[in-house]
């Protein structure tokens, strides 16, 4: 069984400066991804930068000159906070080509499952702008380019983000050939995904939001997944799934206040692999997204990774917080919004 990597060390030229997103997110990925043994696992290749005509898949023209010209002109803020360098332009081609790229050897074959470990992330972008550190929406670009020129029927994007995907969810709101499934911590940046937002026209019911209060953990995500994604997927029957695979929902995360432990998103992912394996032929493809603890960020990939390669089972970081998978914390406040969500959706999935 193979398992693909995209990954470049040319990702670490979109370099922001004193920035939560930079260079040092790939590195603290690749330090655990060794510690651990992992890496071991995985097969890897470069990328291949996808062109502006891929990216018109999704976004405007306007939007792809736009950030093609700050970036020619040495770099600048496209948002107050999502900055430009003179390489960003570059960089962002090659994040989408390589997301791309993992999804075209998993349809082709060439792999059971595979990761884009690419940046700047994406899933904030929307068609016409940029914002919280995305440029161009990585996963939407490649899940488009599966649909109209690989001829999938359907896919299914999870979005575990500790942000909600407003940028992805957007693109594909008036859709039924993706269903968008976002879990996230509400309130929170960027203050969208909410239980009611669930698509229009014929996507109407192909959203299905789960936002989060602070202080929800491993046992609220797995009962979210369990109860709402999984029936919801079973029913849907897509071709392939992308997983927007942010990991600053993560305990030790700055920029949030989730619960998740490093085992916990190894737990996530055995559900991931075994709905791939039931419904989409195991046509799975993560894409990093967020997270920004070195620790937390490097050790949730790699239990991500050595689940979905097959090497084992989740892994924890050294010293591990326990609280989140301790068998009695629940979040009250989260079984009250999670029953909030199942009578939303089941209107439109068995759940």
């Amino acid at each position: 069984m193979v398992f693909l990597v995209i990954d470049d060390k040319e990702y670490l030229e979109h370099a922001p400066g004193n920035w939560p997103e930079g260079p040092h997110r790939l590195e603290a990925i690749w330090t655990a991804l060794t510690q651990t043994g992992v890496r071991e696992a995985l097969v890897f290749d470069s990328p291949r930068p996808a062109t502006p005509e891929d990216l018109a898949l999704v976004h405007t023209k306007a939007h792809i000159e736009g950030v093609r010209r700050i970036s020619e002109q040495g770099g600048g803020y496209l948002t107050l906070d999502t900055v430009i360098t003179p390489r960003s332009y570059e960089i962002a081609l090659l994040a989408a080509g390589g997301t791309m790229k993992a999804v075209d050897a998993v349809i082709d074959g060439e792999a059971c499952r595979a990761a884009a470990l690419v940046r700047p992330p994406g899933h904030h972008a929307t068609a016409s702008e940029g914002m919280g550190f995305c440029l161009f929406n990585n996963v939407a670009v490649a899940a488009a380019h599966a649909l109209s020129r690989r001829k999938l029927e359907k896919v299914l994007i999870v979005d575990w983000d500790l942000h909600h995907g407003n940028g992805t969810e957007s693109l594909f709101y008036a859709s039924r050939r993706v269903l968008f499934f976002s879990c996230h911590e509400s309130p929170a940046y960027p203050g969208t995904g909410w239980i009611t937002d669930v698509g229009e026209g014929e996507g109407e019911g192909y959203t299905i939001n789960v936002p989060m209060p602070s202080g929800s953990g491993d046992l609220d995500y797995h009962d979210a997944f369990k109860r709402v994604l999984l029936p919801a997927a079973t029913a849907y029957r897509p071709d392939m799934i992308l997983v927007s695979c942010g990991l600053d929902a993560h305990h030790l995360d700055p920029l949030g206040h989730l619960e998740l432990s490093s085992a916990g998103y190894g737990v996530l992912t055995e559900l991931l692999c075994s709905l791939a394996d039931t419904v989409s032929g195991g046509r799975l493809v993560f894409v990093l997204e967020g997270g920004y603890d070195p620790i937390g960020l490097g050790w949730g990939m790699a239990s991500v990774l050595n689940v979905a390669s097959g090497r084992g089972g989740p892994l924890d970081e050294p010293n591990p917080y326990t609280h989140p998978r301790s068998e009695t914390h629940r979040s009250a406040l989260a079984r009250d919004r999670l029953s909030s969500v199942i009578a939303t959706q089941e209107a439109y999935w068995p759940l």
